[in-house]
């Protein structure tokens, strides 16, 4: 008779080579949220508070000595002061971004007044950005349809030319385009890189208004908000805008050539 050998595998080695695939815990939807319910807590505090109201032309022409005497004798202070109130302004969505540029251009000089909104304004634009991705990307991630996977697909391929395009040009408001590319898996390199370069303009134009904002208010006026959209300062902001688009156009431009080389 022979006696027939059996083989017992070894599971100990069978569960080290096929592991069983470990799904990390969702994290619970309070924690998501939590970011943005500071952030909708701090704009409904604003408004509520009325501190809104307390920033205008009034208020820097009747308190011009003050804040100029406060640049001059604590300028760091106040350098830091103000950033620290633009970056607040804009992770609060308050709709201030026009009077502050300005008022960066009257307490530093056009030039300085730039680089201390845009970096305040960027800063302020990276927490809105990382709040609603923290709380809703992986959502909407995991639920989205095939059309708004495309979306987000083409978006996200060009970010920083769209980016670029929609803080040159503002067809929408700034809050909105802090969320949005959030939403649709804009990379945080490019958003910054984007905000940052794309807001200069605008900003630089606001910020050399409220330069000349003194010797507006010795003529008993207040400046036009809507300069920004007269034809000799906005055309060049389109064309930076379109030069932005440039680098999306040659990519459709080599595609629709491959497909027709393809074809042949």
């Amino acid at each position: 008779m022979t006696k027939t050998s059996s083989v017992t595998p070894n599971v100990s080695q069978h569960k080290t080579e096929n592991p069983d695939p470990v799904t990390a815990p969702a994290k619970p939807l309070w924690r998501r949220l939590l970011p943005l319910i500071i952030l909708i807590c701090g704009l409904v505090g604003a408004w509520a508070s009325g501190v809104l109201d307390l920033l205008s032309f009034d208020t820097l022409r009747d308190n011009r000595e003050l804040l100029q005497d406060l640049v001059s004798s604590k300028p760091t202070l106040s350098i830091l002061g103000f950033m620290g109130i633009y970056v607040i302004a804009v992770a609060l969505s308050l709709p201030l971004g026009s009077i502050l540029t300005i008022s960066g251009g009257f307490l530093f000089g056009a030039v300085l007044g730039t680089t201390y909104v845009v970096s305040a304004a960027t800063l302020g634009a990276v927490i809105v950005y990382l709040a609603a991705r923290y709380a809703f990307y992986d959502v909407m991630h995991n639920k989205a349809g095939s059309a708004i996977r495309k979306m987000e697909h083409g978006f996200a391929e060009n970010a920083f030319s769209y980016l670029m395009v929609l803080r040159l040009i503002p067809i929408f408001p700034f809050w909105l385009v802090n969320l949005v590319p959030a939403l649709l898996g804009v990379p945080l390199r490019s958003f910054i890189l984007g905000t940052l370069l794309g807001i200069i303009p605008g900003t630089f134009v606001y910020a050399s208004i409220g330069d000349g904002l003194g010797a507006l208010f010795d003529q008993g006026k207040t400046p036009d908000l809507g300069v920004i959209f007269e034809p000799r300062i906005l055309t060049p902001i389109i064309g930076l805008a379109v030069l932005a688009l440039m680098p999306v156009a040659c990519k459709k431009l080599r595609k629709s050539k491959s497909g027709d080389a393809n074809h042949e």
